[in-house]
């Protein structure tokens, strides 16, 4: 067995997560893809995708990303549905601004996260995010 210590801030940081969670709960984030909840200023969803569909940063090495050729990684979670998300890697409210400031430096924001930093520009971080915001949910079983 564990002996599992919880810090102030561990406990206080939980607290807010599960706040955000129950305020959460009664949203529906089901709608159009380019609701005014997930459009990503200045991002181009069509320049999103082909700068995905490149493969320059190599995005479909660790993610299924509907539609598009090359390796479907299961490293990342599949990017299918990503506007119905209520959080961005499990711990970032699911929001424009915050998604194009994690795709631009993910440790910044998550530590721990296996998200490489690509050295992404800003207005390709804006494109990519407004291409994710796109991305219907999978029907597949």
């Amino acid at each position: 067995m564990v002996a599992v210590t919880l810090r102030p801030a561990l406990i206080r940081d939980f607290a807010l997560v599960a706040a955000g969670c129950f305020a959460l709960a009664g949203c529906d984030r089901s709608g159009t893809a380019a609701s005014d909840s997930t459009r990503v200023r200045d991002g181009d969803p069509a320049r999103g995708r082909a700068v995905v569909a490149r493969g320059t940063y190599g995005c479909t090495a660790c993610h299924a990303v509907p539609g598009m050729r090359g390796p479907r990684g299961v490293v990342g979670p599949p990017l299918a549905g990503f506007a119905q998300r209520a959080f961005i890697a499990g711990q970032l409210p699911n929001q424009p601004d915050v998604l194009v400031a994690f795709l631009q430096n993910p440790s910044a924001l998550v530590p721990e996260t296996g998200m490489p930093d690509v050295r992404l520009a800003l207005g390709e971080a804006r494109d990519i995010a407004a291409y994710l915001y796109t991305l219907e949910p999978s029907h597949a079983p």
